[in-house]
């Protein structure tokens, strides 16, 4: 039944109901009303309304659901789509409305798609420059800054006592210098991950962390746990460093404890911390990057947190079925 002679329908219930009473109730009218009478009248045309209204309510429920989904509904947060009435999601009927919530839910199944392709392109786009940034930061400037240390350490030993001292203090801030550019180099491109794997590149992750934020950070890690591909490892890693970066920065937690454990045929990272907690109208560009980095592996994140009670971060990503 289409949505107009649904609400047609509805009205002439209501008004045929109002003039079959009109017709056979033993009710009269005066001239002029008296007061029982218009009593009768009001009482009988409030009937009418709200019978009408809560018809009318129960018709039109479909499309107030699928107002408040279009105006909540999250890219970043994939699977949200309404029931549609009538037959379901691949049944007929249901009328207008139902093809209204069907061309819904597969516009935002062509969103979800598009959205997931498009970001998984800038991800790695991202990841390209940052490869070729670190690069030039290892071949140039780190090269370039240690020939600089080279020439100080021999000028300081030829130098007189004076002037030693001051090459000296030149050597180590240059030292200091290199050891940082170093330290960007890791965050661009951690080249733990692509020699070692995912548990040593958190480990110095989170070892790096705990030396330069005074974070406390533990780490329980499983001890077997299934290979993941390249692309996967990366994002976890990613979500990891972001969840730490957020933790130091934004928090002002003293203990962070990083987890990678199995779940079945999931492998799930989970980043928890003390510190006062986050809302969650108030995500901001790291947390969205997250969003963005779990749908690239096909992962579901969830982020529990109270203000006053710390951030839980957890990325589930299913493993890899081997091909045979």
């Amino acid at each position: 039944m289409s949505l107009f002679w649904r609400i047609f329908g509805l009205n002439a219930v209501v008004l045929g109901t109002a003039t079959a009473l009109l017709l056979w109730a033993p009710v009269t009218v005066s001239v002029p009303v008296l007061l029982t009478e218009a009593f009768i009248l009001v009482g009988g045309l409030a009937v009418m309304l709200i019978a009408n209204g809560a018809l009318l309510r129960w018709g039109l429920a479909p499309l107030e659901r699928l107002t408040r989904l279009m105006t909540t509904v999250d890219l970043l947060r994939p699977g949200q789509r309404l029931p549609v009435p009538g037959g379901g999601a691949g049944g007929g009927g249901g009328g207008e409305v139902a093809e209204l919530i069907r061309t819904f839910n597969a516009m935002l199944d062509r969103l979800e798609h598009e959205r997931a392709t498009s970001s998984a392109q800038v991800l790695l786009a991202q990841e390209a420059e940052r490869h070729r940034i670190a690069q030039e930061l290892h071949d140039e400037v780190g090269q370039s800054m240690t020939a600089i240390l080279l020439v100080l350490k021999r000028a300081a030993d030829d130098a007189p006592e004076p002037l030693r001292e001051e090459l000296q203090q030149a050597q180590e801030i240059t030292r200091g210098s290199l050891d940082e550019v170093r330290r960007l180099v890791r965050r661009l491109r951690p080249g733990v991950l692509d020699d070692l794997g995912l548990v040593s590149a958190l480990t110095s992750l989170a070892q790096d962390f705990a030396t330069h934020t005074g974070l406390r950070v533990l780490r329980r890690f499983d001890t077997e746990l299934p290979t993941l591909d390249k692309e996967t490892e990366l994002v976890l890693y990613r979500v990891a460093q972001e969840s730490l970066t957020n933790a130091a920065r934004h928090a002002d937690a003293r203990r962070v404890e990083v987890g990678l454990r199995r779940a079945g045929e999931a492998v799930t990272l989970e980043i928890t911390d003390d510190g006062r907690g986050i809302e969650a109208a108030r995500e901001g560009a790291g947390i969205r990057g997250m969003r963005e980095r779990a749908l690239l592996a096909g992962a579901a994140l969830d982020i529990t947190s109270e203000p006053g009670t710390g951030t839980r971060i957890r990325l589930t990503t299913p493993v890899p079925r081997k091909r045979h």
